[in-house]
């Protein structure tokens, strides 16, 4: 970073050093030490630390939810190694942006001067877009820090995530965020007049989000004066209101929660997936994605295990719509717990897939023709429906002839499990596999 470069995005903008700035700016780190909550990337081992000790950057693509540093130390890392700090926002730039950008960081390789370009929201780059930095990148006429809040292998292509490395920053936690508040008390010279219950409180509604955290610190202190009484939870988030929780019904947070609900009730558990299907609710999700979901799940993880999964996720569908909200995310919740308690199978879901997989390979064979119906004279004389026998005239049902195509051997897809009805499925099926086995031997 080069000595005219500005220190706080305030003097970016050219406002003067005096100018009223937030708390979270005056805040910002001077040094990557003092970067909280990030310790697997900064600490001694973290392999930002090892490329500023070898004094030398690579691409990176910064991961991770609001408020956890990336720009921060991004700047901090041009500063360290003397290169040049260039800053762009993907929402606000395009192509002669770029092309500019890239331009300029020419002259300064030309005068020995490295140049890191900063974009924040990468992803939001279109194809395109993407593909310019490519060229500059590998001759090293930059060295890119993207950042995004979203999974960079769904929202960035492979070309560039191929010339970078994807860091993950974390969200920061309960004593890294208590770190941030001791330093805003010494900066503002008085404590925050929080009870003990209110300070947790106004860390849990941070989200993990530093600067968001300093935000409400800011109002706090704006709003009180030296001396006054201690604020209680109740009179702190009336202060400062609440965050919604950090969910993006379009992008990550939508994919994290649900994958997270499934495999909780999965795993059965119905505690967890209870919070999980709060937390959805609670970040504005539609319920009959939620409900589609559970019918998914049924179908999916529990199947003929008890088949009445299935009946109990489409009942909670219907429920919804005749009840709305709140009353209908009851039938939700009732039926999470039902599937999370339920014996679990996917033997279905396995076998179909395996049936799937025969029908692709093995083409267009015909069914046999003694179970093919025979409405015309001429397909009796050419033998269909001969030799058929009806099910239900044969001991228990069963007459275990083959529905295959002539000449396919035969496929078990189907293997139940000992767990719910599958029991008795099971039993049921090894004596059918019997009887067809004799059949076929002519025993």
């Amino acid at each position: 970073m080069s000595a005219s470069n500005p220190a706080t995005l305030f003097e970016a903008g050219g406002l003067d050093a005096d100018s009223p700035r937030p708390l979270a700016d005056r805040l910002r780190p001077a040094s990557l030490k003092d970067v909280v909550g990030q310790d697997h990337l900064l600490g001694p081992d973290g392999i930002l630390s090892r490329m500023i000790d070898a004094g030398r950057l690579t691409s990176v693509v910064f991961w991770g939810p609001p408020g956890t540093g990336k720009t921060t130390i991004a700047r901090l890392l041009a500063e360290h190694t003397k290169f040049h700090f260039e800053q762009l926002s993907a929402i606000h730039s395009g192509v002669q942006d770029l092309r500019k950008v890239f331009d300029d960081a020419r002259t300064r390789r030309r005068d020995g001067v490295g140049t890191v370009l900063f974009v924040d929201e990468v992803h939001r780059f279109n194809r395109a877009q993407q593909d310019s930095f490519l060229p500059v990148m590998e001759d090293g006429t930059i060295v890119l820090i993207g950042a995004t809040t979203e999974n960079p292998s769904f929202e960035l292509n492979s070309a560039l995530l191929s010339r970078s490395s994807v860091l993950t920053l974390n969200r920061l936690e309960a004593d890294a965020l208590e770190v941030l508040l001791h330093r805003a008390e010494a900066l503002e010279g008085r404590d925050l007049p929080l009870e003990p219950e209110a300070r947790e409180a106004l860390k849990t509604m941070a989200d993990g989000d530093g600067r968001a955290m300093l935000n409400m610190a800011e109002e706090i202190f704006l709003a009180t004066s030296i001396g006054e009484q201690l604020l209680d939870v109740e009179a702190m988030t009336g202060l400062v209101q609440r965050r919604a929780p950090l969910y993006d019904k379009g992008q990550d947070g939508h994919y994290n929660l649900i994958s997270a609900l499934h495999k909780s009730v999965r795993g059965s558990d119905p505690d967890a997936a209870l919070y999980w299907l709060a937390r959805m609710l609670a970040g504005g999700e539609d319920p009959l994605y939620i409900a589609r979901r559970l019918v998914r799940m049924a179908i999916e993880d529990i199947g003929m295990a008890d088949p009445q999964a299935l009946v109990q996720a489409n009942a909670a569908k219907d429920a919804y719509h005749f009840l709305g909200s709140p009353e209908g995310e009851l039938a939700l919740a009732q039926t999470a717990v039902y599937l999370a308690v339920a014996p679990k199978s996917n033997a279905a879901y396995v076998a179909f897939k395996s049936a799937s997989w025969m029908a692709r390979e093995e083409g267009s064979l015909p069914p046999p023709k003694h179970i093919l119906n025979a409405p015309t004279d001429l397909m009796k004389a050419e033998g269909y429906g001969s030799g058929y026998e009806y099910d239900h005239d044969a001991p228990d049902g069963v007459s275990g002839q083959n529905y295959f195509p002539d000449g396919l051997k035969r496929g078990e897809f189907y293997n139940p499990t000992d767990r719910g009805l599958e029991r008795d499925i099971s039993e049921r099926l090894a004596a059918w596999r019997k009887l067809r086995s004799a059949r076929e031997q002519g025993t």
